[in-house]
This record gives structure tokens, sequence and C-alpha cells, in this order.
């Protein structure tokens, strides 16, 4: 089991929020955003396993944007099976998870989507990068996500957003992109935007 908090909804029609924090961050970093998309829904939020010089994340890097590939695939399907184990033992709808992830943890999110077909309905991705470059994603047909991006942001390029769009839209997923004139900080203004689409479109 990975470390994580979990607070039943009231709701269970609703999607469970998988929350995924940033590097450095914990399982109660996100917290104040689940209540601003759905506080009716589950919410599952999660800690990284990896360390990096005392700050918790969700996979290795072997630099500032240069994934250690290998452990990215090894945490994302430890991952996905802790899923599958979450959903046993609260007694939720595998088959209905929103991942909502910032930078480290948008990025784990956005490998779930790439590595595994069935791993997440859809995803809410804050400053996210392109996880794996060069693989054939699994149909994601039905699959909703939303980008939260910055025109300014030196960690994750407004290319790299837009790459990242396009990856998941030719592998047919319904992808939204939100553009913020800022670096790579979490605003309000993007959790604002995420939470209208998400009452628009996925909570139906």
């Amino acid at each position: 089991m990975m470390k994580h908090i979990f607070n039943k909804g009231q709701n269970q029609t609703k999607p469970t929020l998988l929350l995924l924090h940033g590097t450095g961050g914990n399982e109660l970093d996100l917290l104040p955003l689940a209540g601003m998309i759905d506080d009716e829904a589950n919410v599952l939020s999660v800690r990284g396993n990896v360390l990096e010089n005392g700050m918790p994340r969700f996979f290795r890097r072997l630099a500032e944007g240069v994934f250690d590939e290998e452990d990215l695939i090894f945490r994302t399907k430890e991952l996905n099976e802790f899923l599958d184990e979450a959903s046993e033992k609260y007694d939720f709808d595998r088959d209905n998870i929103l991942a909502i992830g910032y930078s480290n943890g948008a990025n784990i999110a956005a490998s779930l989507l790439f590595h595994h077909q069935n791993a997440l309905k859809g995803a809410i991705l804050h400053h996210p990068m392109v996880p794996r470059k060069g693989i054939e994603l699994p149909d994601l047909t039905g699959k909703s996500v939303f980008i939260a991006a910055g025109t300014n942001d030196p960690i994750c390029s407004p290319l790299e957003s837009a790459e990242l769009q396009s990856l998941l839209e030719k592998a047919n997923a319904n992808v939204e992109i939100h553009w913020e004139n800022r670096g790579h900080q979490l605003t309000s203004q993007e959790v604002e935007a995420a939470a209208q689409w998400y009452q628009k479109g996925i909570n139906k």
C-alpha cells in the first residue's frame, strides 16, 4: 500500500478524486483542490513513494526534466495496482477515478493514461510534462483530460504542454488546455478553470 488518505464522499455516483502532489509535497497538499472541484466526491490522496533529497516524489528523475524511465514505468504500475487495492478496500467504482495532479503528480497521472488504458476515467493535469516519448498510447476514447499550463513556465515549456495535448488527442482522448500567463506555480485561476471544466463535462 502507498501512504494515503481516503475521505468518503456523500455521493457515490461522483468520480473518486485521486490527488497527486508535486515534488516535496504530501497527501495533504491538494485536499483544498478536491473541495473546489467537487465537495461531494470521494477523495483518495496519495504520497509518492520516492524520496529526492528528502522530498517525496512519485518517480525518480535523472535531472530536472529528465525522467528515469524504468522507474517511471515501475512506479506507474505500482500506482495502478494501488488503485485496484484501494477501490476494493474502500468500495468505490474502480472505473470512475479522476486524477488531479500538480507537476510531478500530473506527470504520473499522465503516465497512467499513457501506460494503462483503464487506470483513469479522466485527469486534471496542472503543469504536466510528456511522461514518455515515442511510445504508442492505448485507445483513450471516452477519457477527458484538462491541462493547465503556464506560458512562462520554466520547468514545463508551452511546447511540452501542447505536445502532451496532441499525443492524448491522437489517442482519442477529449482534451482541453487552459493557459495562464504565469510560471510553474499552481494558481487559483487555473483551479477555478478546472472546476468549471469538471462541472460542465465530466460530472454528468
